[in-house]
């Protein structure tokens, strides 16, 4: 419920700062200005119809590159009418982002601050310079403090709204848990790992979400590795749930099964699944390799 409360007052934040804009496009002077500030209208409402509780987010394209350029473009366009925006790039700066796009909202942040200076007196230009810098700096330090959360938050969430489907991060606590569960009841258990084509990794991932069982998880170890922990009550079950998941799953390059508790660690065994000449292998201990 907190969530959901929180994503509800951001969608409110965002469609309030869409009106903004909204309101200023008839007073525009030129055609570009009136189109620059609707199209910044038109991100914030798409973002407050779009928002949700989930951490999956395109991880070469952040989504808010658009605004910063958005912002530039106007600040450089029409910089005698909006100099005051140039304190909006300390909140941008201020947003989970990676590092290359944090040093491309510092540079746009100093070529603004550069275009409206040129149309301030001397001492006023340096003053607000230094403003900027100061803001920025603030905005920088905060969003170093707020790195570690958005990681962990990151690590938690799940990487498609509805499945379960989670990071490798993940993967390595359950491991550990589901390792002492199969000793102590005796269960058959197995780490299932799958490699396929960068282009086929999420249709592979929403059948093995589709054919696992609800109290069973999926890993996204990489973009073209996923994994699974597959809980069986002995080891016959397990070879009839291994063959029926091999008829459905396609577009599978190869696929590792390993029984827990023999598990090594993630990394071992991922080398493993590189290095293997057959397209299907089974361990059953910590260095025997069997074909399927």
């Amino acid at each position: 419920m907190q969530s959901k409360y929180k994503v509800n007052l951001l969608r409110f934040y965002l469609l309030l700062a869409a009106l903004f804009p909204t309101l200023m496009i008839p007073t525009a002077q030129a055609p570009s200005e009136g189109w620059l500030l609707g199209l910044a209208a038109a991100w914030l409402g798409t973002s407050a119809a779009l928002v949700e509780f989930n951490h999956r987010r395109p991880p070469m394209i952040p989504w808010q590159l658009l605004p910063s350029l958005l912002l530039g473009a106007l600040i450089w366009t029409f910089a005698e009418r909006y100099p005051f925006w140039l304190w909006a790039w300390a909140a941008l700066i201020m947003l989970p982002q990676p590092a290359w796009m944090t040093a491309l909202n510092t540079l746009l942040a100093m070529l603004s601050w550069a275009w409206v200076a040129r149309l301030l007196p001397v001492e006023q230009a340096v003053a607000s310079g230094l403003v900027l810098a100061l803001l920025l700096a603030l905005g920088l330090i905060r969003a170093r403090r707020l790195a570690p959360l958005y990681r962990q938050a990151r690590e938690r969430g799940s990487l498609a709204p509805g499945r379960r489907l989670w990071p490798q991060a993940r993967l390595t606590g359950d491991l550990v848990r589901e390792s002492t569960r199969a000793r102590r009841d005796g269960t058959h258990t197995e780490l299932l790992l799958l490699r396929t084509r960068r282009r086929h990794l999420w249709r592979v991932a929403g059948q093995l979400c589709d054919m696992t069982q609800r109290f069973e998880h999926c890993y996204r170890l990489d973009s073209h590795t996923l994994g699974a922990i597959l809980i069986c009550r002995d080891a016959d079950q397990a070879q009839t749930r291994r063959e029926t998941l091999m008829r459905h799953l396609d577009r599978v390059v190869r696929v590792r099964l390993v029984t827990l508790p023999s598990t090594r660690s993630i990394t071992l065994e991922r080398q493993a699944l590189d290095r293997q000449e057959q397209p299907f292998t089974t361990t059953r201990g910590a260095t025997t390799d069997v074909d399927v």
